[in-house]
């Protein structure tokens, strides 16, 4: 009998260790460590930051990616804050000076010649200060659950899922991956700026970059924003062909308000994916409780199918695109609204108004659809932004709306 039973027990160890390894999904975790108050909004060079640091090594080591920071998984940078917004900033080794950030960095060796970079910038606003939306006195702590907890989220599922697939798989995949959890985005794109000039890898082996900045406030019409769709000829196709799920509006220029936008600038294509601002942007409301997890999972089945389709392609072509950014007016006024990036019919949408802004002032409301503002016609976000520029604090303008099926005429003074 005991003989018998020393056989039952080893066939059932046998037969779990020989079941297949699943990919883990972490994503509410682990949103809900990095946008918990003890972090106090993770900013660059804070200890909430380091916090936040130390969490992301545990669970690069717990997925089992290899360290490729230049001290273990940490690429650590130091700089001056800037004093003049039109400057660079400096990036120095004077340990008087300065604020020092943390790259977080992990890495799959396939043994390839060309690694594919995953990235998501995981630092925020701390207690609010320059970039902070909200408007009361008191302080409080900015979480960025969507920004940018929901991005990092998906990087580390998206780590866990081609890590066992690469472990279980006879045929390793053609690239190797880098996974670059970056600091000092909110403060100028510092960590993917240092990471771009001071690479822990050859530069000239990295294949293309995928860059998830807010990706968690996925709308009921599913629709996601993809960003750098022109930057190699093969994005557009691989992106159509593998969308069942998504009413997808592209935008073909490498260069936007996030760390991808550093890398395109040294020739390598890119991809930003983005699920489009809301009212708790940059405000202490940007919580765990209001992600749509279901569509996080769908970014990242996504995403995962995209990296598989395209890795029998080699190295991609890069392809430059029209800087979209060097053709936005400059303005002395704004309205005051949220503007809905992701929508792409005729006018300007307001996802969300502030109070005491023009816009507030004005009755303007969520989901009002600027048509007219001055003697402009407004078609898309660069006519808008083309009439806001030629007006002046103090100057009065008439502004058309059109809200459900009716349009509104009104008058906004700013």
């Amino acid at each position: 009998m005991k003989n018998v039973l020393i056989v039952v027990l080893l066939a059932g160890f046998l037969s779990c260790k020989n079941e297949p390894k699943v990919a883990e999904n972490n994503i509410r975790e682990d949103v809900a460590f990095l946008a918990d108050d003890k972090l106090e909004g993770r900013q660059t060079g804070t200890q909430g930051e380091v916090m936040a640091s130390e969490y992301l090594i545990k669970r690069f080591k717990d997925i089992g990616v290899q360290p490729k920071g230049t001290e273990g998984y940490l690429q650590s940078f130091s700089f001056k804050p800037k004093t003049d917004p039109h400057n660079e900033v400096e990036f120095t080794t004077n340990a008087d000076s300065t604020i020092t950030g943390h790259n977080v960095i992990g890495f799959i060796d396939n043994n390839a010649n060309t690694t594919i970079v995953i990235g998501a910038h995981y630092d925020h606003l701390g207690f609010g200060g320059e970039g902070s939306l909200f408007r009361e006195a008191e302080k409080a702590i900015h979480n960025g659950a969507d920004d940018n907890a929901s991005g990092v989220a998906v990087m580390l599922n998206l780590a866990s899922r081609l890590k066992v697939k690469n472990d279980q798989s006879e045929v390793k995949d053609k690239n190797n991956y880098l996974f670059l959890a970056f600091s000092g985005e909110e403060m100028g794109l510092l960590g993917s700026n240092y990471f771009s000039k001071n690479p822990t890898i050859e530069a000239a082996s990295i294949n293309y970059m995928i860059n998830m900045d807010m990706v968690g406030r996925m709308k009921a019409d599913s629709t996601l924003a993809v960003y750098g769709t022109g930057t190699s000829p093969l994005f557009k196709q691989t992106l159509k062909s593998n969308n069942d799920k998504f009413k997808i509006v592209e935008n073909e220029s490498g260069v936007g308000p996030s760390d991808h936008t550093s890398f395109y600038l040294i020739d390598i294509p890119v991809l930003h994916f983005f699920t489009g601002q809301h009212e708790d942007y940059h405000k202490p409301s940007d919580d765990f409780d209001k992600l749509n997890y279901e569509g996080m999972d769908l970014i990242s089945d996504y995403i995962f199918n995209i990296i598989n389709d395209l890795d029998d392609n080699g190295e991609l072509a890069f392809r430059k695109t029209k800087n979209e950014s060097e053709e936005t007016p400059r303005f002395k006024v704004g309205l005051g609204v949220v503007p809905d990036y992701l929508y792409d019919g005729k006018g300007m949408r307001i996802d969300g108004t502030r109070e005491d802004t023009p816009a507030f002032n004005a009755g303007l409301q969520k989901g009002d659809v600027v048509i007219k503002l001055g003697d402009s016609t407004i078609t898309d976000m660069m006519s808008y932004m083309r009439a806001l520029s030629v007006f002046d604090n103090g100057d009065e303008a008439a502004i058309t709306v059109k809200r459900g099926e009716e349009e509104i005429d009104t008058k906004v003074k700013f």
